[in-house]
């Protein structure tokens, strides 16, 4: 089969079940991982040469390692140091060290045992920030945690990497009569070479590159850097990973990493797509069909330990049960990282192949279980833990408060801050008692704990007293559902409500909310006044084509706000309103005074 014939099968493969899957909310890389699954030896056999391009792909994950690099500067580790090093450290050395003393009691070798644990405990980053991203979930406590332990993994995969050699057999055959000694210094050279040549060479070379203003031509100089460093540092038996993820922290801090970045991203993608689907090809399904039981003890034991872990984390830093439980849940499943680790480590005889075999697919039914395990626990799990441990409010004001602010994040606690400064009373709520308690440290005893769409709360906090109400929480569907109860229960109350984008604007509106401040459009429009003055418009005309936009933008709003289920609908309306507004600008001008 010729390359253009395997490169339209790949294509086609990934075309159709990537988006598919993505729709089903579970991820591209399982997508990946099932398209290799019907177009290989274990489907409808379309592709049999699995292990070339096992072997090509893998330049896909040195590319990855790559852009990690270039993402790890010192300032933002520093910031991530708590999440990253105490939680991550924690979770690999916990989770890795349980999973070896259980594979060694099984009978593997210690070393064996000792990869197939630290690589079991590695979690799919692409796959686990995906899932949190579509929950809009990354900014939460459990976010943020998870995303520091994921950084870590990505960190504990070069070192796993490197003792890879030091384990097993290299591949290729070492130079007759070389010593271990020898090989070390020959290790140390080789790495102090990338450093330095990284820091005194690289950098002036990108530069000339640069200078000649071709761009083909500094994409094809970033792949020869990634490609050469990595195939420098696996002269002396380490990972080709390990060296472009070198030469990426060595340019992380250069004027080039977001050129080179964004020159590579194309690659890597494509490439790390054809990796999954190969190693979708090499899911040897007859394991699953000859041992099910085996494989799905394996699956559980894994997902079930890894979570154990993580949830014992969680609770000791969050100090709550509902943050732990969806940390343990959305990274207990194995990772990419694994197909790398444990493909290494066959080549270097450091395991089997049968036994990798059986971990590949283990991982990659962890990956398919997690998005259904996440899918329980916000339907069943999380609303009875609220039901149990939500604490009594403890809204108990001792005078009649003018305005009630929901929620105390950035929107809120700006609000919060001019009242306080011009002394109008008012009553703070939020849902997060951590949040709460922390800002109580600093004297702020105005704030309250609860959930502001419960109406008992609402009457305890004297809502039938005030004549304001500031909705600024961020989360769309508990704004909204407080919209509703506050519109129903106290019609008196003005509502200002701050909305995250024009749909959330939309459900507002739906729920009676006349007066709402899109999150971003009033600071893009103070920006655009500014851009208007350095254009040469006076204050007077910035100012005012400024408030007339946004009056048409408002008249906008309300009027699409009926057929915002018809795209088409929409998109001849909005072209009509841009041509009205230009009339409009065009009319003043030709009306202004000479």
């Amino acid at each position: 089969m010729s390359f253009l014939h395997q490169a339209l099968i790949f294509l086609s493969a990934a075309v159709v079940f990537v988006p598919l899957f993505k729709r089903l909310g579970l991820g591209s890389v399982l997508g990946y991982l099932a398209a290799g699954l019907v177009i290989g030896p274990w489907g409808i056999k379309l592709v049999s040469d699995v292990e070339s391009i096992l072997h090509f792909s893998e330049l896909g994950v040195v590319l990855l390692l790559f852009l990690i690099g270039l993402e790890l500067r010192p300032a933002r580790l520093w910031e991530l140091r708590r999440s990253v090093f105490g939680l991550g450290g924690a979770q690999v050395v916990g989770t890795g060290a349980l999973l070896a003393a259980v594979g060694w009691g099984l009978g593997l070798p210690l070393p064996t045992a000792l990869i197939a644990g630290l690589g079991l405990s590695l979690s799919s980053t692409a796959f686990a920030l995906q899932l949190l991203a579509e929950k809009n979930e990354l900014t939460t406590d459990h976010g943020q945690a998870a995303f520091g332990i994921l950084l870590f993994q990505d960190l504990a995969v070069i070192p796993l990497l490197a003792l890879l050699p030091f384990l097993g057999e290299s591949p290729e055959p070492r130079a007759p009569g070389a010593s271990g000694w020898l090989h070390v210094v020959q290790v140390v050279g080789v790495l102090a070479t990338v450093v330095l040549g990284g820091r005194y060479v690289l950098r002036p070379v990108l530069r000339r590159v640069a200078a000649t203003h071709t761009q083909e031509l500094f994409t094809a100089t970033a792949l020869l850097v990634v490609v050469g460093t990595a195939l420098l540092v696996s002269q002396v038996g380490l990972s080709m990973a390990l060296g472009a993820f070198l030469a990426g922290v060595l340019l992380a801090d250069s004027e080039f990493r977001h050129e080179l970045e964004a020159d590579i991203e194309p690659f890597k993608g494509l490439l790390l797509g054809l990796f999954f689907i190969a190693v979708g090809m090499s899911v040897n399904l007859g394991l699953l069909v000859r041992s099910p039981l085996l494989v799905g003890g394996l699956v559980l034991g894994l997902v079930l330990l890894k979570a154990l872990v993580l949830f014992a984390l969680g609770r000791r830093v969050f100090h709550d049960t509902s943050p732990a439980l969806s940390l343990a849940i959305c990274i207990s499943q194995g990772g990419e990282f694994a197909f790398v680790l444990f493909s290494l480590a066959v080549g270097f005889q450091v395991m089997e192949r049968e036994l990798a075999d059986l971990l590949v697919v283990v991982v990659s039914l962890s990956m398919a279980v997690t998005p259904v395990l996440l899918m329980l626990h916000d339907k069943v799990l999380r609303p009875r833990l609220r039901r149990a441990n939500t604490r009594a409010f403890d809204v108990s004001p001792e005078e009649d408060q003018p305005v009630i602010i929901a929620g105390l994040g950035r929107v809120g606690q700006v609000v919060a801050r001019v009242l306080r400064a011009r002394r109008i009373g008012f009553t703070a709520l939020d849902i997060d008692a951590q949040h709460i308690d922390f800002l109580k440290k600093f004297g702020n005893t105005f704030i309250h704990y609860g959930d502001a769409s419960r109406l008992d709360l609402l009457r305890a906090a004297r809502a039938h007293k005030a004549r304001v109400f500031v909705l600024a929480i961020d989360d769309v569907e508990a704004s909204v559902r407080t919209a509703e109860t506050v519109r129903q229960h106290f019609p008196h109350l003005f509502i200002f409500a701050r909305a995250r984008n024009r749909q959330h604007a939309y459900r507002l509106l739906g729920a009676g909310v006349t007066h709402i401040m899109r999150e971003t459009f009033a600071g893009s429009l103070e920006m655009t006044e500014d851009v208007l003055q350095a254009l040469g418009l006076s204050f007077s005309q910035s100012k005012d084509t400024v408030e007339r936009f946004r009056a048409h933008d408002e008249e906008l709003l309300r009027s699409t706000y009926e057929h915002q289920g018809d795209d088409k609908k929409l998109a001849a309306m909005a072209a009509q309103a841009r041509k009205e507004l230009e009339q409009l600008f065009a009319k003043d001008e030709q009306e202004k005074p000479v």
